[in-house]
């Protein structure tokens, strides 16, 4: 379960477009700052069972693997390709949706290429 979005608004209306099956990269704040693995979204948002007093919503993750090379927030900023990610301009937002090719941009800075005839994880 992953409880950290919190219960602002903009997390919310994020997570209402979240479903299962979706897939996630996930970012770890301090020290590394870096994006270093691909989970998959296990179970659509429902409501924090943990938090009864507030509106926030956690989802069930499901770890697939760690990326061969974490990719720091100072390479993401610098790729141009990325630069529309609202994440790169406010890191405390803890969700964001990305393009097809952000996410594929992403990967490739990781180490993971795309190859003819198999689709990206």
């Amino acid at each position: 379960m992953w409880r950290h979005a919190g219960s602002r608004p903009d997390a919310l209306r994020q997570l209402k477009q979240i479903h299962k099956g979706d897939r996630a990269l996930a970012y770890h704040g301090k020290p590394e700052h870096a994006i270093y693995a691909l989970a998959e979204v296990s179970r659509d948002p429902y409501p924090d069972p943990h938090d009864h007093d507030t509106k926030k919503m956690v989802m069930d993750l499901r770890a697939i693997e760690r990326l061969p090379r974490q990719v720091n927030l100072a390479e993401l900023r610098e790729n141009k390709l990325l630069r529309k990610i609202k994440f790169l301009k406010n890191t405390r937002m803890t969700v964001c949706p990305l393009t097809d090719e952000e996410y594929a941009e992403i990967l490739r800075m990781a180490g993971i290429v795309a190859s003819p005839g198999i689709p990206l994880p």
